[in-house]
């Protein structure tokens, strides 16, 4: 089945852009593409940019890049998503240039979340090189990271069918936690590659359209540095550090400056797509990722 390869870049919108600069290169380790008065790009590896901060005031998602492997395959998905009553549109070549990329169109899932569809996202003229990491981050054919999307009213089977059944995901698995008396957070993960997932849906409560985005480290110590850096610099933490069932992603989850959080991990799961069996998880975590003021409140204890 014709199907997206992988996330291939996102962009926000941000009312602060100097802001996002010093976290996502000072504490997390990025580095720099293209700065302009109203837009600020972030590179994780040899390709342009991987974030894109866009000036507004939403301080949100506003769109996912999923690359395919070409115009053929672009093409088919376009077909696919037009004879279910879905519209696409193609994007013009300003918008192409400014994402660098060789062709895109652009439609939205059931939620009303942006998608581009896209081909040949370039790589940056020089080699990526940041200030802070040891090691860099993990992305390949794995692409960008994963994204951790919030339900909202939309029903999750119909999410399900435009993922799956239309743009090519595949179910990696579900976790259900009751995480407060009569609060079930309720999360499904979706893989299109060897990552584990690079797409969950999470029933949660969050005044965000995402919850989080995720990079991952290729080495373990830069996710002590990291946790080191954002405590340092008083950035507010969503959870400390932890690890998950499923995809055993060691990890701490803190705030961006526009309230939404980053879980920065190491060591996340790569599975084979031809063997993988759907599974069932009833916790978040197999340990750790508490809240920070239950940390701070044993160790004072």
């Amino acid at each position: 089945m014709t199907r997206v390869n992988e996330l291939a870049y996102v962009v926000y919108e941000v009312a602060d852009l100097a802001d996002w600069e010093r976290f996502a290169v000072d504490l997390l380790g990025m580095q720099i593409g293209e700065r302009t008065a109203d837009s600020l790009t972030l590179r994780m590896d040899a390709k342009a940019h991987r974030w894109i901060c866009e000036r507004g005031p939403a301080d949100d998602l506003a769109a996912s890049g999923y690359a395919v492997a070409g115009a053929a395959a672009l093409d088919t998905l376009v077909a696919r998503l037009r004879a279910a009553g879905v519209t696409v549109a193609e994007g013009d070549a300003a918008l192409a240039a400014a994402r660098k990329v060789e062709r895109i169109a652009v439609t939205a899932d059931p939620l009303g979340n942006r998608i581009e569809l896209v081909v040949g996202l370039a790589d940056a003229p020089a080699p990526f090189a940041s200030e802070r990491l040891l090691g860099g981050f993990v992305t390949g054919r794995g692409g960008a990271g994963h994204v951790v999307l919030t339900e909202q009213e939309a029903e999750r089977a119909d999410l399900l069918a435009f993922y799956t059944d239309l743009l090519g995901f595949a179910v990696s698995d579900f976790i259900d936690e009751e995480i407060q008396p009569g609060i079930v957070a309720s999360v499904v993960f979706l893989h299109c590659n060897e990552r584990h997932h690079s797409l969950a849906f999470a029933g949660m409560p969050f005044p965000k359209r995402i919850h989080h985005f995720m990079v991952e480290a290729a080495n373990m110590l830069d996710v002590g540095r990291a946790y080191d850096r954002c405590m340092d610099a008083g950035q507010r933490f969503e959870m400390t550090l932890g690890m998950h069932p499923n995809d055993r992603m060691f990890s701490f989850y803190v705030r961006t400056p526009s309230g939404f959080n980053v879980e920065f991990g190491w060591g996340g799961l790569v599975i084979d797509e031809a063997t993988w069996k759907v599974q069932h998880f009833d916790e978040l975590s197999s340990w750790g990722h508490r809240p920070p003021e239950v940390v701070s409140a044993l160790l004072q204890a």
